[in-house]
């Protein structure tokens, strides 16, 4: 049996398996993005993603996401992702640091962030982070206000509402798990046809998931152990 060690190997490894849950579900594998999780790794991990031709990276920190970009050389042929919780007071160097700012939890931190970009003269690309399984532990919009949060969000000039994502209850079964997915998918759905049409893509699945995450309809799978192994 085939254990890929390095970095190319299991890149390798999990594009395949990519490919393969795609196509057997119907969907085209290209819609798929792999955002390569991070955080808690050296400086130079960035290099090694990107040597490795990964460019979509996933950052859950401010302060480490900072560091980094202030080490690597190629920012501009990256695209970099919030993927931790977004305190309101941060949000003025997230703007600066994050293409993307995958966990707004909330329509008071969504204005927080286009207040400032109003100040910046810029837009903004997010995702809503909702709590599809009612996990206590974990931050998110609810189920029953995320439409909504959603109808508020888009309402705000200097930010455009690109999708949403979600992040499981740990110890969940597989099936459990799916039907998590299925629900994050059927709003998304339900706020692209009836809010707003930039709402396209839907962050969810990690590296012990991502293959039911996109049988469930998955457009971003955030993956860190998989690709550098365990932190």
């Amino acid at each position: 049996m085939f254990f890929p060690t390095s970095l190319e190997e299991k890149l390798y490894y999990i594009q395949d398996r990519i490919h393969k849950t795609a196509v057997k579900v119907g969907r085209n594998p290209e819609h798929i993005t792999l955002v390569a999780v991070t955080k808690t790794f050296p400086l130079e991990i960035w290099e090694q993603a990107f040597n490795a031709n990964l460019t979509t990276l996933g950052e859950s920190r401010i302060q480490e996401a900072q560091e980094k970009t202030e080490t690597f050389s190629k920012r501009d042929k990256i695209k970099l992702h919030l993927i931790g919780h977004l305190q309101s007071n941060k949000v003025r160097k997230a703007i600066d640091l994050f293409d993307v700012i995958q966990t707004v939890d909330s329509v008071k931190l969504a204005e927080r962030i286009n207040k400032v970009c109003k100040e910046k003269e810029q837009q903004q690309h997010i995702f809503i982070q909702v709590n599809v399984g009612r996990d206590p532990k974990k931050h998110g919009i609810s189920i029953e206000n995320v439409m909504e949060a959603a109808r508020e969000i888009s309402n705000n000039e200097h930010i455009s509402l690109r999708g949403i994502m979600t992040i499981p209850a740990n110890g969940l079964i597989l099936s459990e798990i799916s039907s998590v997915y299925r629900k994050t998918r059927e709003i998304r759905d339900a706020i692209y046809s009836s809010i707003n049409k930039n709402c396209q893509n839907i962050s969810m699945g990690m590296s012990s998931d991502y293959e039911t995450a996109i049988a469930e309809g998955a457009t971003h799978i955030r993956i860190g152990t998989g690709l550098f192994g365990v932190r």
